[in-house]
């Protein structure tokens, strides 16, 4: 769907199940999942405890507590990707960055909605979820506005 300015989300085998609103994003540097995509796959024995702090853009922190290495398969192409495990909001399953775009050998492009990337039978590519990733931006920009009305409603009590 042209024009658009849409987030490369793609749906990604990892650990026998289909995971949907995968987001591959070349900016990040770790690669993150929710816990509850990680209690949904029940591979609660394959967590590590391991505290690790995030930053995010605007600075602020979160501290995972946990790790796990689960395996993805991209379109015949098996690798074991280390995830940091959140218990946060999130509109993503999971977020696939550096790491696992540079192991993947990964090209990924927001204009052709697609990763391309080498494979012994030749190049391989995933189309990326142009329905999936406006409707996480539609969830997003509600719930920003509904958060400034919250902010507008607590100021104007406070006033």
């Amino acid at each position: 769907m042209v024009p658009h300015n849409d987030a490369l989300v793609i749906s990604l085998l990892v650990h026998d199940t289909n995971v949907k609103r995968v987001l591959i994003d070349p900016r990040s540097s770790v690669n993150i999942i929710l816990l509850r995509a990680i209690n949904e796959m029940q591979v609660d024995d394959k967590l590590v405890h391991k505290a690790r702090t995030l930053s995010r853009f605007d600075n602020s922190s979160v501290v995972t507590k946990l790790e796990i290495v689960l395996t993805t398969f991209a379109e015949g192409v098996i690798k074991d990707t280390k995830l940091q495990v959140v218990d946060m909001d999130m509109s993503y399953n999971i977020i696939l960055s550096r790491p696992w775009i540079q192991e993947m050998d990964d090209v990924p492009s927001t204009l052709h909605q697609v990763i391309k990337f080498p494979s012994q039978w030749g190049i391989r590519q995933i189309r990326g979820d142009q329905q999936a990733s406006r409707s996480i931006n539609v969830m997003v920009d509600s719930s920003i506005k509904n958060e400034i009305a919250v902010k507008k409603i607590a100021i104007t009590e406070f006033s």
